[in-house]
């Protein structure tokens, strides 16, 4: 059974060590996409992991050809390159993008694809009642207020990836050639329509989730320098008014130093400034070295990211006969050994 030549709707899933739920994502995506009465495909892209995904991966493969495809990366690139990925390998019109650990359930992509078909090229999410820890909701806020007062992106959930994009938006993205970015963002600034629903939250299948405190800080940096000069100019319009601030100190300085004679008594209050300052020179060398660092990626011109092997059965072109056996041996090829 081969791949249906036409799909109305792809689902780009980015797995990375989800061994212990896949089992469950299948049990609910599947039915979830029959439910649509439509043709689709589920295009799974496995991130490098070190756990028996991708020999799962393979056996779904295997198991439900004629609407699953799998892209196996050599390594660990990163949620939004394998994100970018499956972009490049969807043929439909709408393009759905699901996380694997059923935090947002697969039930809810009908309303997306039924937003899509109202006109939009890109539909939002907003997580309902959302099943995180405190402290991630809290600094979840934060980041997408600092992110929407410095960027032009406008997102009130930015780290729901359950989204919709049309195909013009994916083209649009998949002719992109950026190191680092972030999908969603990206996706928002070519979008001449777009639009947010609300969809339900729910608690992790299993596992953990894969972005520490520190992947978080990383990821938001480079959501605000991908995205906006703003930092670069804060730290412009920051010197310029310390500069007018010092000289206003040192003559200030001067002048109580002629009327009332030298003194002391200013002596920690000037290394308290001094350390402040030295704070503000630090933290803006800093902010532009995530600026350089991002050229020096780029102008590197390494590949994003490698691709070991894709699984999948494709439909023969029309008026050309492929014989069963060379089938047969690109599938025996492209199928991966078993994990250990």
């Amino acid at each position: 059974m081969t791949l249906h030549a036409h799909p109305a709707v792809s689902v780009v899933v980015p797995v990375y060590n989800e061994e212990a739920g896949l089992a469950a994502l299948f049990a609910r995506l599947y039915p979830a996409l029959d439910a649509l009465n439509e043709p689709y495909e589920i295009l799974f892209v496995n991130d490098g992991s070190r756990d028996r995904s991708a020999a799962l991966l393979a056996a779904q493969q295997r198991l439900r050809p004629d609407v699953t495809r799998v892209v196996l990366f050599n390594g660990n690139y990163g949620q939004h390159m394998a994100i970018l990925a499956g972009f490049e390998h969807t043929r439909a019109p709408i393009v759905v993008t699901l996380d694997a650990d059923l935090q947002n359930p697969p039930e809810e992509i009908g309303k997306l694809v039924a937003k899509m078909r109202e006109g939009y090229d890109y539909v939002g999410t907003i997580r309902r009642m959302r099943q995180d820890s405190r402290f991630r909701r809290y600094a979840s806020r934060a980041m997408n207020w600092t992110r929407e007062k410095i960027t032009s992106v406008r997102m009130t959930d930015q780290g729901c990836m359950l989204r919709a994009y049309g195909r013009d938006v994916v083209d649009t993205v998949n002719r992109c050639t950026e190191s680092n970015t972030f999908v969603p963002a990206l996706a928002y600034t070519f979008a001449l329509k777009p639009t947010e629903i609300e969809v339900a939250h729910e608690e992790r299948q299993a596992g953990e989730s894969k972005y520490s405190l520190f992947k978080l800080i990383r990821l938001n940096f480079d959501l605000v320098t991908g995205f906006s000069l703003v930092p670069l100019q804060l730290m412009s319009y920051s010197g310029i008014l310390l500069a007018l601030a010092s000289g206003a100190l040192f003559l200030y300085l001067m002048v109580q130093r002629f009327v009332e004679g030298s003194q002391v008594q200013g002596v920690f209050t000037l290394f308290a400034i001094t350390f402040f300052l030295l704070g503000v020179v630090l933290f803006s060398i800093g902010l532009l070295g995530e600026y350089i660092g991002r050229i020096y990626e780029q102008v590197r011109g390494r590949p994003r990211y490698l691709v070991q092997a894709v699984l999948q059965d494709l439909p023969p072109e029309p008026g050309v006969f492929v014989p069963h056996i060379a089938q047969a041996t690109n599938a025996a090829q492209q199928t991966p050994a078993p994990l250990p």
